[in-house]
């Protein structure tokens, strides 16, 4: 009987010590899953944000390749090169048709999609130089409207912003003579997911 004893409470301990050992090689496991989603969850994020980058750009390419070739908005006034990647540019071209036009070579897109619709203001300026917010409501039942401001709309709390630069570059080494490259950057204003999207087409 007392052998019984001894070994019913041996019998006990081993299976304390099981029980914790199998709590802390699930406690790792669950942990291990954890991390993996939160990876997966970040991934799935940056992806998001590139492809939307990858949309603004094309859709900034497609501005560009509309303008006539002799406009003010794609002209290289000077050097080789108009624009920049690095910093909000702009410049005063002339092309001896129309009168001097300031153009600038970036502007700043918010994308909300608030009660479905996806809300798209693009920032810039008008003909007279004063700040214009053109904002593009795409609906779920494929309806678009357009609408223009002099100030800035209010933002839904889901609101991305991107900064979109581009550069115009001809007589460059390497490209036929009279062939213009355009380049732009779309960059997203969120610290913690400091995605880039760049893009060039050739006309």
């Amino acid at each position: 009987m007392l052998k019984s004893r001894r070994k019913a409470r041996r019998n006990a301990g081993f299976a304390l010590i099981e029980t914790v050992i199998a709590i802390s090689i699930l406690a790792v496991g669950l942990l291990g899953v954890a991390a993996l989603l939160a990876q997966l969850g970040g991934n799935s994020t940056q992806s998001r944000y590139m492809s939307t980058e990858a949309l603004l750009a094309s859709e900034k390419l497609d501005d560009l390749n509309r303008y006539p070739i002799g406009d003010p908005a794609i002209a290289v006034p000077t050097g080789n090169s108009s624009g920049s990647l690095t910093a909000d540019t702009n410049a005063t071209v002339n092309n001896g048709v129309l009168p001097p036009e300031q153009v600038d070579y970036f502007d700043t897109v918010s994308i909300s999609s608030g009660n479905g619709n996806m809300v798209e203001t693009v920032s810039g300026k008008d003909a007279s130089g004063n700040p214009t917010f053109i904002t593009t409501t795409h609906a779920p039942d494929g309806s678009i409207t357009t609408s223009t401001s002099s100030t800035a709309p209010a933002q839904a709390s889901d609101t991305l912003t991107f900064s979109r630069r581009w550069l115009i570059e001809q007589n460059v080494a390497g490209l036929p003579a009279g062939v213009r490259r355009f380049t732009v950057l779309v960059s997203l204003k969120v610290p913690a997911f400091p995605t880039t999207f760049e893009s060039s087409m050739l006309r």
